[in-house]
């Protein structure tokens, strides 16, 4: 029987990490620890589908994979190895995993794209380690990865379904069965082992398979339909909001950090909105980025600010924009309908113009973060610059940790608050 590499991962996610993350991101113990019972088998899952992938395969053999291990909450932020394997594993699904897990574990949507990231890396160090003091060639361990694929689906815990991890599934629960016909002798279907809740061990007969999956996956469909109509009818009710000029109360996080960085604070808690762009029609949050320009702009505010002196004390924060994991050059699908609604605004106001800021918390590295938050400032300025409205971008830049305010002593959740991509009217 194969390598079971859950249970080689596994032992670097133990209670010490649970412990210290709980504390770090400001979660319970037990959040933390469903999230990664969720987390592990579906990026080993993820593995094993692009077991033949060259950016799979070039992370897991690069020697520096061993050193992920050292530090798995700390040292992974931006580390290209974990960036890329999510990238490979998740596409442009990572949005939908790190929310999925989010809603099943009861963690913030931050913690859960931070754990995704240290349960890539803690995957990358065993594994890579485990074929180093093996000696698997690229052969041996795409087949190493390839053969987790008959275990992993029947890992998943019970609220979680691969539909709601983006992944679809992790290939056919009949592979490697013979079929038997008058010229080949039938053969003893094997058997595998499935380690799951302790020590417990469940034979599953392959043979029996086509059956049970004739009744099986309508019954799966119809409890996921049941899940997802429950948590429609469990949302919390929102009230309309009177939207006036005042700047988005939620932030976009840019930190080096912790994997949390590369996670906007969510909208869980509003809606989305019709917002009137003289005469037509965005989509915007109430008193979010959209509102609080477009009234700033209707009450003349631009017209009869003096000089540009007058307007550099007042950003509005991005409240619908994420940067793909370790990425500063990539934003999630979603994110692009703000930088649509900002590049329409500024096209009915073509005398206006506007500056990109970006900002990170005072955890990481003071150069670093000034980096990132450079690179990311550029990116937005590129991006509406290829919607038509990049002659009223007057620049873009990146602050740092320079205006920080909150502690670095102080946990994931408050340092929120620092981490943001912000616009402001410039002249």
């Amino acid at each position: 029987m194969s390598l079971n590499l859950i249970d080689l991962i596994k032992g670097q996610l133990g209670p010490a990490l649970v412990s210290q993350a709980a504390s770090q991101y400001g979660e319970s113990e037990s959040g933390i620890s469903k999230a990664i019972s969720g987390l592990l088998p579906a990026v080993v899952g993820g593995l094993a589908n692009h077991s033949s992938n060259p950016a799979v395969l070039d992370a897991v053999t690069n020697p520096a994979s061993h050193g992920l291990l050292s530090n798995l909450l700390g040292g992974t932020t931006n580390n290209s190895l974990v960036g890329n394997v999510v990238s490979s594993i998740f596409g442009d699904k990572v949005g939908a995993a790190v929310n999925a897990i989010s809603s099943f574990a009861g963690v913030s949507s931050t913690t859960s794209n931070s754990l995704l990231g240290t349960v890539a890396a803690a995957a990358l160090g065993s594994i890579g380690k485990y074929s180093a003091d093996n000696n698997l060639d690229r052969n041996g361990v795409s087949k190493l990865l390839s053969d987790q694929k008959g275990i992993v689906s029947t890992l998943l815990p019970a609220g979680l379904s691969l539909a709601s991890l983006g992944l679809g599934h992790f290939g056919s629960a009949t592979e490697n069965v013979k079929v038997t016909t008058p010229e080949t002798p039938r053969q003893e279907t094997p058997k595998v082992d499935v380690h799951r809740a302790g020590d417990t061990h469940v034979e599953v007969e392959k043979k029996n398979n086509g059956s049970i999956l004739k009744w099986l996956l309508p019954l799966l469909l119809l409890l996921f339909a049941g899940w997802f109509l429950w948590k429609q009818c469990n949302k919390p009710k929102t009230t309309e909001v009177t939207t006036t000029s005042t700047d988005s109360a939620n932030v976009m996080t840019d930190s080096t950090a912790t994997m949390a960085s590369d996670t906007v604070a969510t909208n869980n808690d509003k809606v989305l909105q019709n917002i009137d762009l003289n005469g037509t029609t965005i989509k915007g949050y109430p008193n979010g980025l959209e509102m609080s320009l477009i009234n700033f702009l209707k009450t003349d505010g631009y017209k009869n600010a003096a000089d540009d002196e007058a307007l550099k004390a007042k950003w509005y924060n991005f409240d619908n924009v994420n940067f793909v994991f370790g990425k500063s050059d990539q934003i999630t699908p979603e994110s692009k309908g703000q930088l649509e609604n900002l590049a329409a605004i500024l096209k009915a106001y073509p005398e206006s113009k506007i500056k990109i800021g970006g900002y990170t918390d005072k955890k990481g590295d003071d150069a670093g973060n000034k980096v990132l938050s450079q690179k990311r400032a550029e990116f937005i300025k590129a991006e509406l610059t290829k919607l038509g409205v990049g002659a009223q971008i007057l620049g873009a830049e990146g602050y740092g940790e320079q205006f920080a305010t909150v502690a670095e002593s102080a946990s994931d959740k408050e340092r929120e608050a620092d981490r943001k991509m912000a616009v402001r009217f410039a002249k």
